[in-house]
């Protein structure tokens, strides 16, 4: 727990939310010192709560370490005016409201080296800092296919990425897309239809910001029955220079990317390079040569990804003839009884265990001997009087 009290996790929330702030200088700020003494120097030692000789000892520091970084490429100039930028913002922004209103929307923040922070994610060369998701992490464990392509996609393609996605689902393998317009949605739309393995969604904005507003339902069926992930917090508007960033989340999470339909350009080829970068399998859906919307995939073809007519022909290419059906919950012991009715209580957030006294109505023995247990068959993780669920999230 930070000197104000609050988890070190809020800071990097906030600090997430700073303008023009993505993963790469996310990165950048938290290099520069602790989330708490890099938000207490842009907030000019102001942050309540920051004792001020703190503040003051190590807020020139870190600034200096943010315009002097190597791996910014504008001016130290350019630099500056962003960190000007990013001090007003920061002194607007009340860190504990911020934090609290995400655990008032059920939105789950995990970062980097957390015990709840997914394996898959973690292991990447390009990891996320800081994720915040909307339904059961566990969803992740499994087979995963990312089906992408076209937000302007033909008749043909949406028919061919909602039949992938529903087979793929009753398979046992969970479908992942952005959640954006044409080919995205339409698989994602095949993976409810089948009610087989949870959809993966990765969207490009907080999750309070549905993008497309089109996908609304789209949006809310994927919480309730699988998972969203954003690098976002809430607020984060949709913008195209995010996109990138989250293509590369989807392609880390795909044991195999089908593209399905997509010009020689665009955010799915972008999702392509990535999976290839990473070594994962690349098969596309062939199209008419006379369609735009095959240019890309049909390229990919010549370049020598595998074709994609069905579901089967994916899972041949994962080696597999079946996947079975299972979640990462299955994977475990189920608690008991009482041990069930603390987890209940227990969010996917660091929380205080005087917080769970208060919920549960237990003496400090009796709560501590359930989340022994808890802790024990890996339902929780405990740390210095903090205590969160976690995930069992498998690469």
């Amino acid at each position: 727990m930070s000197s104000s009290g609050l988890p070190s996790d809020a800071f990097v929330v906030a600090l997430a939310r700073l303008p023009q702030v993505g993963p790469a200088r996310l990165r950048a700020l938290l290099r520069a010192g602790e989330p708490e003494q890099v938000w207490a120097a842009l907030c000019g030692g102001s942050n309540p709560g920051t004792p001020a000789a703190a503040a003051s000892r190590h807020g020139g520091a870190v600034l200096d370490a943010l315009i002097a970084d190597p791996a910014d490429r504008r001016s130290p100039e350019q630099r500056l005016a962003l960190i000007e930028s990013w001090g007003r913002a920061a002194r607007a922004l009340d860190v504990a409201t911020f934090w609290r209103a995400h655990l008032d929307a059920g939105v789950g923040v995990t970062v980097l080296g957390a015990p709840s922070f997914p394996p898959v994610f973690a292991a990447d060369d390009d990891p996320p800092v800081v994720l915040f998701w909307k339904g059961e992490l566990d969803h992740l464990a499994g087979v995963r296919v990312a089906i992408v392509g076209t937000r302007r996609a033909t008749r043909y393609g949406r028919d061919l990425a909602f039949e992938l996605g529903r087979d793929l689902a009753t398979d046992g393998v969970a479908v992942v897309s952005g959640l954006a317009l044409g080919i995205d949605g339409a698989a994602h739309g095949g993976a409810l239809d089948a009610a087989g393995a949870p959809p993966i969604a990765v969207v490009g904005s907080g999750l309070d910001r549905i993008y497309p507003r089109a996908h609304a339902a789209l949006w809310r069926r994927v919480a309730e029955t699988g998972v969203i992930i954003s690098e976002y917090p809430l607020g984060a508007p949709a913008a195209a220079w995010q996109f990138p960033a989250r293509n590369r989340l989807i392609a880390t999470l795909a044991d195999a990317l089908v593209v399905v339909e997509s010009q020689h350009t665009g955010g799915a080829m972008g999702t392509a390079v990535e999976a290839t970068r990473r070594g994962r399998v690349v098969m596309a859906l062939p199209g008419p040569v006379t369609s735009a919307a095959s240019d890309g995939t049909n390229q990919l073809l010549v370049d020598g990804c595998a074709p994609v007519r069905d579901a089967t022909d994916v899972l041949v290419a994962l080696g597999r003839d079946a996947v079975p059906r299972r979640r990462a919950a299955e994977t475990r012991r189920p608690p008991s009884a009482q041990g069930a009715a603390v987890l209940d209580h227990i969010a996917w957030q660091a929380a205080p265990i005087e917080q769970l006294l208060l919920a549960t109505g237990l003496d400090l023995g009796a709560l501590a001997l359930r989340l022994d247990e808890l802790e024990a068959d890996g339902w929780i993780s405990q740390r210095a009087g903090w205590v969160e669920r976690v995930g069992r999230s498998r690469s």
